[in-house]
């Protein structure tokens, strides 16, 4: 139903306020859509700023009209799914209605309804706008750099997306690599061989791989070299052929390394990199491999480059808003270096003004 005709009068130039209802004839499926004690509804009272309750087996709204029309767009698209019997959870549901409040064009059946590996407990898909753009462009590319805050799913759907690939045997293995940089920490003083000392660095891609296969068959897998997890110093002199490498946490490369890391692809093979620009763990006087690639390669054919914000996050809400006033502060910093630098090179200016002055 659409929202009807304007209700009641508000101060010049401000917009009328209009009501809409939705009826919800399953009371079971009212219940998932609402929240528990109305959850989901409290929480698109907060988001769009508007009012919201229910009254028998119908959820009223009343807002603004754009707020509201989001709002009764996005529960109903969001019932569809629920009466299809997609599972749901809070978090999916409130991501779902933001996604349709800034993307006004966007249906949720294009990418939520779009599974990209089911495991054995769980069914991957993508959770937003960017994740579905990044796995089209994987599908599409042969080389895909995923560039953004951390809790974004970079890593996490270019695994779902090699584990597929694997599947429906368009590679013959997996490689998944990280660049084994001490974050704070000197890795000399970690116990055993240089395999056991770089093997915590790469425990994030194991837990990854863990969570969409079950243990025994990535063991297997593993042990079979199918599957094949190393630092990127172990990839040099190697050429990867029908092989779907991923390329984790790439800020900590070099530029020489991510040269070599690329140079690596054979044929039938497919790279993503993916990283965080502004988290790197490199000394500071050297240049992150991913930053510089992003730079060089962002208009070569066949490359794609796919970038998240905070707004994409999908771990803990407080995760999005951790990041966001971390890249706030850095907007900062930035500026008054920008604006230290402009001062002097004017300083820089006039001096020499008053030199040919003098010479004059």
């Amino acid at each position: 139903m659409a929202p009807t005709a304007p209700s009641g009068t508000r101060p010049t130039g401000e917009p009328a306020l209009v009501t809409a209802d939705l009826e919800v004839e399953d009371p079971r499926l009212l219940l998932r859509l609402t929240g528990p004690n109305g959850a989901h509804l409290r929480a698109l009272e907060k988001e769009l700023g508007i009012s919201t309750g229910i009254r028998g087996n119908t959820i009223l709204l009343r807002g603004a009209p754009q707020d509201v029309e989001s709002a009764q767009r996005g529960l109903a698209e969001v019932l569809g799914m629920l009466e299809r019997g997609k599972k749901l959870t809070e978090r999916d549901v409130m991501r779902a209605l933001k996604t349709l409040q800034t993307n006004p064009g966007v249906k949720l059946t294009d990418y939520m309804d779009e599974p990209i590996l089911v495991a054995p407990r769980k069914t991957i898909v993508p959770k937003g706008l960017a994740q579905h753009h990044y796995v089209r462009a994987i599908h599409e590319h042969d080389v895909v750099f995923g560039v953004g805050p951390a809790g974004t799913g970079k890593t996490y759907l270019a695994m779902a997306m090699a584990v597929r690939a694997l599947s429906e045997n368009k590679v013959k293995r997996i490689i998944l690599t990280r660049p084994a940089v001490e974050a704070g920490e000197k890795l000399g003083f970690l116990p055993g061989d240089l395999a056991e000392k770089v093997n915590p660095y790469l425990r994030p891609l194991y837990d990854a791989l863990h969570d969409m296969m079950d243990l025994e068959r990535a063991g297997m897998l593993m042990a079979r070299g199918v599957v094949e997890v190393a630092p990127l110093a172990f990839m040099r002199g190697r050429t990867l052929n029908d092989s779907f490498v991923i390329l984790d946490e790439a800020q900590n490369s070099t530029s020489e390394q991510m040269k070599m890391f690329l140079t690596r692809l054979g044929f039938g093979s497919k790279a993503v990199v993916t990283g965080d620009v502004t988290q790197t763990d490199l000394p500071t006087n050297r240049k992150s491999g991913l930053a510089d690639a992003v730079t060089l390669l962002k208009d070569v054919d066949g490359i794609a480059l796919c970038r998240f914000t905070d707004a994409d996050v999908v771990r803990h809400p407080l995760v999005a808003r951790i990041v966001r006033a971390y890249d706030v502060r850095e907007e900062h910093r930035q500026a008054e270096r920008q604006a230290a630098k402009d001062a002097k090179a004017a300083k820089a200016a006039a001096e020499a003004g008053e030199l040919e002055e003098d010479d004059d």
